[in-house]
């Protein structure tokens, strides 16, 4: 039985829902959408600290399941679903996101962090409408998120241990389950109760009545309401899938023709019947939020980069929380304006502030103090220090080029290694940034057959003793330029397997490369036009022996990433008009570089949420 007439749209297509969570299932089912379950295989590996809330984070993991799998079955059945719906429900509180806990300690923290407290829950929604043309997959995303208000009651430790050991937190995000023992936790829930258990079902009936049948303009006094519309207000299936008249007023999607069925034809408006029309007409577009948000959003970097560049997170690592007048005295600055850094901050969900005073994010900790093993505060004060200045000659590079770009800025690309304090600053925003994708990278294929490896521009060598560290019979070479390698010392990690890692100074473009049987490029062909990558290609390929082979790990071209990630990676193109010629190339497009050159047998794998890999072998001559 269908409970909600939208629902009755999609009782004729192929719909999927990328989840397999019993509780979203019965909750769909039960308001009578007929689905099938492919769970997604999507690997929940976003950064958080990179979306600017929450709700962002929640809607991109539901985006990205989603897409999962209408990729997946189209590769598999040669044809794609009609609609693939995505979803993801997280906890926060204090701009902390809470998931599922990993163990029954891990449920503690969690929690203990939401006993007595108000905490938000967000469950980000993706329907994704699918189609094929030519063979190729094309994907269109409606997305959006509902907020639900949870406050937990004062509750006794022997209460919370007993819960943990009923099992049920371990599978829900933020360690509870309200439909469920959880419930007993709660105190008030403000907003939609069904948000909470895992699908917002009345936000999702308004956003299918958004798709399926946008408002006439004798419906605003309708539209004005905040409710599904009634089943008699849609247009019929049939029409949408071609059958029927088209309505111009209805963008071509297939309304109703003259007569209503079993009703009367129209009659002409009325006065203010017209009056009426002339305002839908005339309504105001959307609220522009994503164009404001991006204008504002250099605001948010710049607030990161500066409280990096000032330490304040290694500050609140070492002694918070702390109030803004002893964070000011500590970094040496003034309170007032501190006190507005810091406020930017935790905004921005990079600090909590408590009545304490300001303590780092989980996401700080991890990411943003200077000495933490997976810092990116080398990237951030990179950034700040050499690249914001690039882009705020952007205009020129439009313009004039990437040559005329880089003489106004007075940062030309041959001046990086001018000084070792230049020269350190791009190594540590590229340590941090190698160590992060190091092992994705290094676990994209099975390179167990070889035995040497050479890491052309390999820096400081993470992706180096990443390899080393998977493969124990592998000796690995890290070929970079003198300055760099002079400094590369300074970044080598403690422990075992130092040794299978060497350093040899030079220039792959013009002096011998050491021999070995893999050659790895890690983020080094889209800095160079085509006549140079033909070039560096053509030396290692005399350089190889066959089955030797060429691993390639670059950020995807814009047109093969999707959502966020693609706008993440939109920006690529901007940095290379400033820094020189290159590109950004696809990896159909890699692969075709490394078959010209022998390569063969050329596969391509994900590499985390940022890089593709390519791994070729070399042909018999």
């Amino acid at each position: 039985m269908v409970l909600c007439p939208v629902i009755g749209k999609l009782l004729h297509k192929h719909v999927v829902l990328a989840s397999a969570s019993p509780r979203r299932q019965e909750i769909l089912s039960n308001a009578g959408l007929r689905f099938e379950v492919v769970p997604s295989r999507f690997k929940e590996k976003l950064c958080k600290a990179s979306f600017p809330t929450p709700s962002a984070y929640a809607v991109e993991t539901a985006k990205q399941k989603a897409l999962e799998v209408a990729r997946r079955m189209h590769q598999k059945d040669l044809r794609a679903p009609d609609v693939v719906i995505g979803a993801d429900t997280i906890v926060t509180i204090g701009g902390l996101i809470l998931e599922k806990p990993v163990d029954k300690q891990d449920a503690y923290r969690m929690l203990s962090r939401l006993n007595g407290k108000e905490h938000s829950v967000f469950t980000g929604v993706a329907i994704v409408h699918c189609s094929d043309r030519d063979g190729r997959l094309h994907t269109e995303v409606l997305d959006f998120y509902e907020e639900t208000t949870v406050k937990f009651s004062e509750l006794s430790e022997e209460l919370l241990r007993e819960y943990i050991d009923s099992g049920e937190p371990m599978d829900k995000a933020g360690g509870y389950g309200i439909q469920a023992l959880g419930g007993m936790l709660v105190e008030h829930v403000r907003g939609d109760f069904l948000n909470v258990v895992g699908f917002p079902l009345n936000h999702f009936c308004k956003k299918l009545a958004q798709l399926y049948c946008p408002p006439r303009p004798g419906d605003v006094r309708g539209a004005e309401r905040d409710s599904i519309p009634a089943v008699d207000t849609f247009e019929d299936l049939s029409d949408l899938e071609g059958g029927g008249g088209s309505d111009p007023a209805w963008g071509g999607r297939g309304g109703r023709g003259g007569e209503e069925a079993g009703g009367a034809p129209p009659q002409a408006p009325g006065p203010r019947d017209a009056d009426l029309n002339g305002a839908a007409e005339e309504k105001r577009p959307p609220f522009p939020t994503g164009l404001l948000e991006l204008m504002e959003g250099f605001k948010a970097s710049k607030a990161l980069f500066t409280a990096c560049k000032l330490n304040v997170f290694d500050v609140l690592r070492d002694q918070g929380p702390l109030k803004a007048v002893d964070i000011a005295r500590k970094i040496n600055a003034s309170v007032c304006g501190t006190g507005r850094l810091l406020e930017a901050c935790a905004a921005l969900g990079l600090l909590h502030k408590t009545d304490a005073g300001y303590s780092n994010t989980e996401a700080a900790d991890l990411h943003l103090v200077s000495d933490s093993a997976h810092s990116l505060h080398g990237l951030a004060v990179y950034n700040d220090s050499h690249v914001w200045d690039l882009f705020t000659h952007l205009d020129l590079a439009a313009r004039d080029g990437a040559e005329q770009a880089r003489g106004a800025s007075g940062t030309k690309a041959e001046r990086l290694f001018q000084s070792a304090e230049t020269t350190l600053l791009f190594m540590r925003a590229m340590h941090g940034l190698s160590k992060l994708t190091a092992r994705d990278v290094a676990t994209a294929f099975d390179l167990s057959r070889f035995t040497s490896a050479c890491d052309l521009g390999g820096c400081t060598g993470a992706l180096a003793h990443e390899l080393a560290r998977e493969y124990p019979r592998l000796q690995v070479t890290v070929f970079d330029l003198p300055d760099v390698t002079e400094h590369a010392r300074g970044f080598q990690p403690d422990g075992q397997r130092t040794e299978h890692v060497r350093f040899v100074p030079g220039d792959f473009f013009t002096d011998a490369l050491p021999r070995a049987q893999l050659y790895v490029l890690s983020r080094v062909l889209h800095d160079w036009p085509d006549d140079r990558v033909h070039h560096l290609l053509s030396r290692i390929s005399s350089c190889c022996e066959p089955g030797g082979g060429v691993l390639v790990a670059e950020a995807a071209a814009m047109e093969e990433e999707e959502a966020a990630a693609a706008r993440r990676r939109g920006l690529q193109p901007l940095g290379l008009l400033l820094l020189g010629a290159g590109r950004p190339r696809s990896a159909r497009e890699l692969g075709q570089l490394l078959q010209r050159h022998g390569f063969r047998d050329v596969r391509v794998a994900p590499a985390g949420d940022l890089l593709r890999v390519v791994l070729g072998t070399r042909a018999a001559p």
